[in-house]
């Protein structure tokens, strides 16, 4: 162990406003069985801790803990050296929470190696995005030929499924702000103004439908994504952001979205829908889910490397100004992900 060790962490005390959010120290402790100790090269701001803020994630453990939705970093510690990691070694963490930190207590099985010639930064963008946008393509089963619809496509997770959907041979439709529109047609898709008539212009380019939506924002326009999709079409909705700011109960807006696509499932039009949770199946099965998640952060590598994806990077923060981090990654204005470094020493 490190002596005298010291972990330097972003608090969430409650449901706060950014600037709620505080730093504290804490010794580093002792590694347990199948634990190590990182030091974080990067983190970011994704909408799951933009969520968690508000107390509207739906499975967040109880207020004050540590957010931090994945990360990458340095091994300085391992409790067992025969698990497979080494002092010095790279590696990534699809975490959930505790990544906001310097250093991360993790456990040695939620760990992925990070290849050589990869950038933390660039590594933090595509971690819980990159897994996302793989995930949701294979549940559509996005293939070569056909049209599929990104709303919020230079997000994080949007700007990955565009490349992905395109790299699999897909024409991609995506949704996004005017002020978003060249970015997203130098992904090569399709740009569309969100503000205006989405579904007419839409149908102009697919008469017949298309083959999937990928939806963040759920709410009463997830009705317009379904309205989108052809005969066989599937509609992925994977966020709630249109009742982000809405007061009341946190789980009714996903509960409320899940039973909807729960009865348009069993329509008889040949259209399938799901609300994608990442985390689905962990607590069924642990051992399967943190293999498939490696997996699947392993081949996001693989694909980063060969430059199959590219990273988009929003904006860098350093740990100490994470509530500035949060206010940027909530303004609206953020093209990709929001990335979190340690402060220069």
């Amino acid at each position: 162990m490190i002596e005298a060790a010291m972990i330097t962490e972003v608090e969430l005390p409650g449901i706060v406003e950014p600037s709620g959010l505080r730093l504290r120290t804490r010794e580093v402790p002792t590694l347990t069985a199948g634990q190590a100790l990182v030091r974080m090269e990067a983190t970011g701001v994704s909408f799951a801790e933009q969520q968690m803020r508000r107390g509207k994630y739906y499975d967040q453990p109880p207020f004050p803990f540590v957010p931090g939705y994945d990360f990458v970093g340095e091994v300085e510690a391992v409790s067992d050296p025969d698990r497979g990691f080494a002092v010095g070694q790279r590696v990534a963490s699809l975490s959930k929470i505790g990544g906001w930190a310097d250093r991360v207590v993790a456990d040695v099985a939620d760990l992925v190696p990070v290849p050589d010639g990869l950038g933390a930064e660039e590594v933090e963008a595509v971690i819980v995005n990159g897994v996302t946008a793989r995930r949701m393509l294979d549940f559509a089963k996005v293939g070569k030929g056909d049209t599929v619809v990104v709303l919020g496509a230079n997000g994080g997770v949007g700007s990955l499924l565009v490349q992905l959907a395109r790299h699999q041979g897909a024409r991609v439709i995506g949704v996004v702000s005017r002020r978003h529109m060249p970015y997203v047609r130098e992904l090569g898709a399709i740009a569309v103004d969100r503000a205006g008539d989405v579904a007419a212009e839409v149908r102009e380019l697919a008469p017949n439908g298309v083959d999937a939506v990928f939806d963040h924002v759920g709410g009463s326009g997830i009705k317009t994504s379904w309205s989108m999709l052809g005969r066989g079409g599937s509609l992925v909705s994977y966020g709630t952001a249109a009742t982000r700011d809405q007061s009341g109960n946190a789980k009714l807006p996903v509960l409320a979205l899940i039973g909807r696509l729960l009865l348009w499932n069993v329509l008889p039009n040949g259209r399938s829908t799901t609300f994608f949770n990442i985390w689905a199946g962990s607590k069924r099965n642990a051992v399967k889910h943190r293999a498939q998640l490696r997996a699947d952060l392993e081949a996001v590598f693989a694909q980063l490397s060969a430059g199959v994806i590219t990273a988009r990077i929003a904006r860098v923060f350093p740990l100490s100004d994470i509530s500035d981090a949060v206010r940027y990654a909530e303004s609206g204005t953020a093209a990709g992900k929001v990335v979190v470094v340690p402060d220069a020493a």
